[in-house]
């Protein structure tokens, strides 16, 4: 398995909950990010935040099985915007200009706005042999120098009028690799990695402070050659028990890639087996678990200053809204809904079917208990008491019947699309979202006449 094959998922976790909806740094939730795979220096204070991820798998493979591990992680960096005294053609060549620090300042149309942006990290371990480490634990120290970067912003007739200044700090921090052997052919690997960042004075009381010393959305890549991953959610039953005894801190690891089993990702966030991107998103959402249409549409719907503020957050929130208008109608209609298999396998978009020489055939008309029904008959929905929010929702709408179905144990079920639905022609289509089920008491028939 290449690493690059399982990138576009690990990018999705390493992402996840950078920037939210409604994607402007005014609002709360964008004022309380990196939220997870959070690993702080030792040395900080507080109680409740991690300074190390471990997790344990289980691997199947001889002697000759090598694995790699890739830990990744974000590293916090500060924006702060600097109000030049006076515009000036070049910037000094050391030192700083005189300038005021500002919480955001507009040249000449560009809106410049303080905030936090992040350092894509890696370390790669490897390749190992679980055989060579079960003795001792294979470790390797690493570290990051911190850098300051001063950008100069020029206005319309080419004067610096402000800086944006970008702070990093040293981190530290150390990754190990153990193995036991708990069959001939299988291993239980550990692996881990701690932030040993020395912290000083206010620093080690002060989150903020640990913040910018901490790994963010910290998370591992296992590949392995010669060998397979063990499934820790659904594991053989003959090692069911062996599989629960694995303990992982802070991580969640899950079979990722092909079906040979031959990488694994120990993410932050809780994933099955087997996660992907759906093919029809256009592109990151930084919310992988989000339906991308709900937050096109939101971002579409956003004022003009509210999208001005959104492509002033960073590169990549540009990249989205600059992405959303592009799309076409028919980008847009490949949003709206897809079927897939129990692999998690993309279909061809059409109305779902039970498929096989088995179904049941739909029903053009009923008549039960003197009630006549059929397709394209016009109905009032009158839901049975006690039900959902849709049941309340949908009670008295007026709506067309699209077919009449009878499941394997022989309940009819009637499915309804909503006259006022604007959508109304996808649910004819059979696309889940307009079209509704009701049992046949549940409808009332409308005599041709009445009704809108």
């Amino acid at each position: 398995m290449k690493l690059d094959s399982i990138k576009a998922i690990a990018n999705a976790v390493l992402y996840e909950g950078y920037i939210l909806y409604p994607y402007r740094p005014s609002s709360i939730k964008n004022r309380q990010r990196w939220t997870i795979g959070g690993v702080f220096p030792k040395a900080f204070d507080q109680q409740g935040d991690a300074s190390c991820m471990e997790t344990q798998v289980l691997l199947r493979g001889g002697e000759q099985a090598g694995f790699n591990v890739h830990f990744r992680f974000l590293q916090v960096m500060t924006r702060e915007v600097g109000q030049l005294a006076t515009p000036t053609r070049e910037l000094p060549e050391e030192g700083e200009p005189a300038l005021t620090r500002v919480p955001s300042f507009n040249v000449d149309g560009r809106e410049l706005l303080a905030w936090e942006e992040a350092i894509e990290r890696e370390i790669a371990l490897g390749p190992l042999r679980p055989a060579d480490i079960q003795e001792v634990a294979t470790v390797l120290p690493f570290h990051f120098e911190g850098a300051r970067e001063i950008e100069p912003v020029r206005g319309e007739d080419g004067c610096v009028a402000a800086v944006l200044i970008r702070t990093s700090h040293r981190i530290e921090g150390v990754v190990e690799a153990r193995a036991e052997r708990l069959a001939p052919e299988l291993w239980k690997l550990t692996i881990g990695i701690e932030n040993i960042t020395p912290l000083t004075g206010a620093v080690r009381e002060e989150r903020a402070a640990a913040q910018l010393r901490a790994f963010t959305s910290t998370h591992a890549i296992l590949t392995v050659a010669d060998g397979a991953f063990v499934s820790l959610l659904d594991p053989p039953d003959d090692l069911r028990g062996t599989a629960a005894q694995c303990r992982n801190v802070g991580a969640f690891p899950v079979l990722v890639g092909g079906q040979d089993n031959s990488a694994m990702l120990a993410s932050p966030i809780i994933l099955y087996d087997h996660p992907a991107i759906a093919p029809e998103s256009p592109g990151d959402l930084f919310d992988g678990t989000e339906i991308d249409e709900i937050l096109t549409l939101r971002i579409l719907a956003m004022t003009d200053a509210e999208k001005r503020e959104m492509a002033s957050v960073d590169a990549r929130a540009r990249a989205l809204l600059e992405r959303t208008h592009a799309l076409t109608a028919e980008d847009m209609a490949r949003l709206h809904g897809v079927m897939r298999n129990q692999q998690s396998q993309a279909s061809e978009i059409e109305p779902p079917s039970m498929g096989g020489d088995h179904e049941k055939p739909r029903l053009v008309s009923l008549l039960e208990s003197g009630r006549s029904l059929c397709v394209g008959a016009r109905v009032r929905l009158r839901p049975k008491s006690g039900g959902d929010i849709m049941d309340i929702a949908l009670k008295d709408k007026i709506a067309v019947v699209e077919a009449i179905e009878r499941d394997f144990e022989d309940r009819v079920h009637v499915a309804v699309t909503l006259i006022d639905d604007p959508g109304r022609d996808l649910g004819a289509a059979g696309f889940p979202g307009h079209r509704f089920f009701f049992s046949q008491e549940e409808i009332e028939p409308i005599a041709a006449g009445d009704g809108p």
